[in-house]
Formats: C-alpha cells, sequence, structure tokens
C-alpha cells in the first residue's frame, strides 16, 4: 500500500502529537462529509495524522491515523479494516459505491446490507468506521482533514467569538413559555439576543439600546448578591419590582459549561404575571442555550447539528449504539424512551415559504429542548421526517412511573405549543428500554402510536397502552391492503356495486357489524328507521353472498370493510414499525 506524504509531517522526535477527538473532526467538517457508521470506542478517539491507503500498495499505518481506504470492496475491505485496526488506527473511512452519471447524489445508506459486514468487522476490532460520500475527491477530503488535525495542534487562543444566531429565535420561544420579556446576557452582561414585546420598562430600554446593562443597575445587583448566586450553579434568581428605579419584577437563571458561568437568561415580568412554569422554562432554557454560546458561531450550530445527526441516526438505525455512548448514557438499573411529536393540520405551515416553515421547526424543536433539558439534563432532541423526536435516558425502572412522569410531560409540551406558537401537535410516548441499541425500538412504537392516533382527533398525548387495539387493527388493515390474496371478492363485489348504484349497504352493514347485529343502535348512528337498516342488511349480504350467520365471515367481512372505507394514506408502513 502506497500513500500520499503525509500532511501531518514527521510525527519522530519529541513525543506524539496530542491529535484531534474525532467529534471535534466531525464538527469542523460542518456539512458531513463523513457519516459514522460505526465507533465502538465512542467519537472522542484522537486522530492526529490523515493519510490515504491503496489495498494494492504497502504502507505502515500508525497508532492515531485516520486512514482513507481507497478501492476496497467485499471481503477485501472488512480484510484491510480488521488489519488496520490492528496497527493501531483510530478511524478508517470507505467508499460504497460511485454515483451513476446524471443521477441525483443520495447520501450513503450506513444501514444497508452493503455496509453491514463492514460494521460487524469494525465493531469487532475496535475502530471507528466512517463512510464517504460517493462525490467526495479523496485528495480533498485528505487536505481538508488533515488541515483541521494541525489546526488542533496551534495554541488555543480561547473561545471569542461571536455566539450563534439561533439566540434570537431561542429568546423568542423562552418569552412564549414564560409570558415575560427575555434577554440574553454573556458572562460581562452584554445583550446576545432578546425577545419582542411591548411593556418595556427604562431598564430592559436601556439594556437593550446600550447592548448592556447600566453600571448603576449592575452595581446594585452585585450588591444585592444576585450575580453571585447566577455563578453559583442553576438557581433561578428572583429579583423584586422597584418602581422608584423604573424596573419590573424578574427572574433570572445562570447560563453554564459545567462549572463555568457563560451568562444568564433575564425575563422582564409585563402587565401580566409569569407562567406558572416559567422557573422550570428557565432551567432548560440555560441548559440549551449552553450548547450555543460555548463556542463560536460556526462551532456552536456545528455542535448542535452533530448532535441532532446522531440522534437521527440513532433512531433509524443507521448508526451504533456505540457512537453516542460518550453523548448520552443508560446506566444499569436505569431506562430510556423516545417522545415523538407532530404537528397537526399544520395548515399555515404548508402556506409558508421555506424560511418560515424552517423558523417555526426551529422554535418547535426549541421548545421541545427546553422542557426535555428541564426533565432531564441529557435529553437530546432532533427533527426527523416532520416530526421531532426527544431522546429521554436516565429513567427509573418503573415503567408505570415513568410514564406518568413523561406523559405529564408531554402534555406540557402540547399545551405550551399551542399557546406558545400557536401550533397543534400530537405526543406520543414510547416504551422504556434498558439500552441505547434498543432506542430504534422504541421510537418505532412511538411512531405507531402517532398514526393510530390520527383516528381519535380529541387525544393530544398517548402510550402504547391507550391506543393498542387501534394500532393492531390499522397494522392488520395494512397487511390486507398489501396482500390481494387475503381479500375476499365477495365484500370487494359489494362495495363495488355501492359505488356503481350510489347505495348505502356498505355504511349500514358496518355500523350494524360494528353494534354487534343490534339493528335499533345502528339505525340511531344513522338516523334511518330499523327497518331500513334491516332491510339494506339484507339486501348487503344477497348482493355479496356473505352468510352474517357465520361469525368468521363477520369478522373478515368488517376487516375488510374497514380496509375499503379507509384512505390507504393515513396508512403508512415502515419497516421500524412491524412487530408490537
Amino acid at each position: 500500500m502506497t500513500s500520499d506524504v503525509p500532511a501531518g509531517g514527521d510525527r519522530e522526535g519529541t513525543g506524539p502529537a496530542p491529535g484531534v477527538p474525532l467529534r471535534r473532526l466531525l464538527l469542523a467538517l460542518g456539512d458531513p462529509l463523513l457519516e459514522v457508521a460505526a465507533a465502538p470506542e465512542g467519537l472522542d478517539v484522537r486522530v492526529d495524522n490523515v493519510l490515504i491507503v491503496d489495498p494494492e500498495d504497502r504502507t505502515e499505518v500508525r497508532g492515531g491515523d485516520l486512514v482513507l481506504l481507497i478501492g476496497a470492496r467485499g471481503g477485501s475491505a472488512r480484510r484491510l479494516v480488521r488489519l488496520i485496526a490492528g496497527q493501531g488506527a483510530s478511524a478508517v473511512a470507505v467508499k460504497t459505491g460511485a454515483p451513476t452519471e446524471g443521477a441525483p447524489v443520495r447520501r450513503p445508506r450506513v444501514g444497508g446490507d452493503d455496509l453491514a459486514p463492514l460494521r460487524a468487522e469494525a465493531q469487532e476490532a475496535g475502530i471507528a468506521l466512517l463512510v464517504v460520500r460517493p462525490e467526495v475527491r479523496w485528495d480533498r477530503l485528505q487536505s481538508v482533514c488533515q488541515g483541521i488535525v494541525d489546526d488542533a495542534r496551534l495554541p488555543d487562543e480561547g473561545d471569542a467569538g461571536e455566539p450563534d444566531g439561533d439566540l434570537f429565535s431561542m429568546a423568542q420561544t423562552i418569552a412564549r413559555l414564560t409570558g415575560g420579556l427575555v434577554s440574553i446576557e454573556d458572562s460581562a452582561s452584554r445583550v446576545l439576543a432578546y425577545s419582542s414585546g411591548a411593556e418595556v420598562d427604562e431598564l430592559r430600554r436601556l439594556s437593550v439600546l446600550g447592548r448592556r446593562g447600566p453600571e448603576s443597575y449592575l452595581a446594585l445587583l452585585r450588591e444585592w448578591g444576585v450575580f453571585a448566586r447566577l455563578r453559583a450553579g442553576e438557581e433561578v434568581v428572583s429579583v423584586d419590582e422597584h418602581p422608584e428605579l423604573g424596573i419590573r419584577r424578574r427572574l433570572a437563571v445562570g447560563i453554564h459549561a459545567g462549572d463555568r458561568p457563560l451568562g444568564a437568561i433575564w425575563v422582564q415580568e409585563g402587565a401580566r404575571p409569569l407562567s406558572g412554569h416559567a422557573e422550570e422554562a428557565l432551567l432548560g432554557a440555560a441548559r440549551t442555550v449552553a450548547l450555543q454560546m460555548i463556542r463560536q458561531r460556526t462551532r456552536a450550530s456545528a455542535g448542535l447539528r452533530l448532535r441532532e445527526d446522531l440522534l437521527s441516526s440513532l433512531l433509524e438505525g443507521r448508526i451504533d449504539a456505540a457512537a453516542l455512548a460518550d453523548t448520552v448514557e443508560v446506566h444499569s438499573g436505569r431506562a430510556a424512551l423516545v417522545a415523538a411529536f407532530a404537528p397537526v393540520g399544520d395548515e399555515d405551515g404548508e402556506r409558508a415559504d421555506r424560511s418560515e416553515r424552517e423558523l417555526r421547526r426551529r422554535r418547535f424543536l426549541d421548545l421541545v429542548s427546553v422542557h426535555t433539558a428541564a426533565y432531564r439534563r441529557s435529553a437530546l432532541v432532533t427533527g426527523l421526517n416532520g416530526r421531532v423526536y426527544a431522546l429521554l435516558p436516565d429513567l427509573t425502572r418503573e415503567r408505570d412511573g415513568v410514564e406518568r412522569s413523561v406523559v405529564t410531560l408531554c402534555g406540557r409540551i402540547v399545551e405550551a405549543s399551542r399557546s406558545a406558537l400557536g401550533l397543534r401537535v400530537r405526543a406520543a410516548v414510547g416504551s422504556a428500554v434498558g439500552r441505547l441499541a434498543d432506542v430504534p425500538e422504541s421510537r418505532g412504537e412511538a411512531d405507531r402510536v402517532l398514526e393510530a392516533m390520527r383516528g381519535d382527533p380529541a387525544r393530544e398525548v398517548a402510550t402504547i397502552d391507550d391506543v393498542r387495539s387501534r394500532v393492531l387493527v390499522r397494522e392488520t388493515l395494512a397487511l390486507l391492503r398489501e396482500e390481494p390474496s387475503l381479500r375476499d371478492p365477495r365484500v370487494s363485489r359489494l362495495v363495488e356495486y355501492d359505488r356503481g348504484g350510489g347505495t348505502e349497504l356498505v355504511r349500514s352493514l358496518s355500523a350494524y357489524l360494528e353494534e354487534f347485529g343490534d339493528a335499533r343502535a345502528a339505525a340511531e348512528r344513522l338516523h334511518v328507521h330499523p327497518n331500513t337498516l334491516r332491510y339494506r342488511v339484507r339486501r348487503a349480504a344477497q348482493v355479496s353472498g356473505i352468510d352474517l350467520s357465520d361469525p368468521g365471515e363477520r369478522l373478515f367481512t368488517q376487516l375488510q370493510l374497514l380496509m375499503e372505507q379507509e384512505r390507504p394514506a393515513e396508512y403508512p408502513r415502515s419497516d421500524s414499525n412491524r412487530h408490537l
């Protein structure tokens, strides 16, 4: 194997280069040119050199290398992955195929069958496996990655930089949740972002205009010990109203990264009192905003994006759970579950342009993040296929207790989205699982619950126990649709007769079967005379040839009539939702 001369230079001499964590390399790349397929040692393994390896030549691989493996497929790639891992490399990157000329470029399927053997080999060998997009040039990727590694060797100039632009969106979300006027400040009391609104007191007006609180007021806060309490921990501090100073009541919470204070979130009370959950919302917001303030804008946004991408990959089964082990952990004796949220009848969102839809999506993600971070510090939130998913780890093993507390949490999120964002959503709670590897099962169950809830518009939050029969019927009907041989041609004949003649036989027979043969109850539902209902049922039997005295025929007729009456679009299926 031969390669280009490593851009990292000579690694012999005074000692090995410190390297850069694989996580930081992925963050710096931004748009994922590399996607994680396996990470048995987590994402904090260190990379101190990047080289291209051709399997037909010979070259030496060393500890800390990220190896870009070109031209290897199938069994030869598996052998080389094991060999490279045995030589101490930190990670190996492969391509799964080349794009067809003129075809749209798609991201590689990390969970696809073509990668399954390589993933298993990497897991067993203990090396991170990365997948490279087909359109990416190897030499360009090597140059960019090596540049990131080399930059990491330069002296750290600190965290100076501008905070993430989404802070203004977050400030507006917090304002809706608390019912007040919000400002987000750094540790020097500089205003980074603020919400809009009227009823501004003199202090807020001066702070926004000057981008910093007036020195006289800052001195009072120091005298009152407010800053000391904000720096000390996660306590929500209340500052009383002082009309003589033109100051209304305020709540504040410190923003921290570990023991390091990053700033504070302030909420000014307007003409109305703050909401009853204002303190809880502030606590969750402080934990979420901390992620956006740790680094400069590009790095902060990339960090949030990586966390969301990793969670999305885990939920879709495209990544091994070990890749998130150093981001979120399910301890022995504890559990985790997935809660899913879906918008309901979002017609305004459909009419909005792309930027408006993205703003709405980001605000709803912020809202869910605030609530779930207050519930569990290590909660992860991501958007996927028009839904928002929250992974809630570190839960107690008592299933009923977990469900009650998470259902309550989801109820608050549903209510907050309606009152703060004007957005109707449904929430589904998946069952608790004991391992990160089983999290996709919890997500799949939450999806199934959401689909079943479409038939019950009044229900806003549910678990599988709440809608199990709906789930089973829905999925049984989906099987009937997919397999024509399971359909009774007599029922199909009745449906066609009804459509052609404009009669009400199907609707009448369905009501009769659903009422267990009670003609009076069925007639009352349809607002017809019982004799009319009886006539229609007899006529349906004559037209179709179905023997309604046979329990088996009655059961299957009811199922097939349900299938014929429901729109197929309401019953999408996915491979992750096939077992209960």
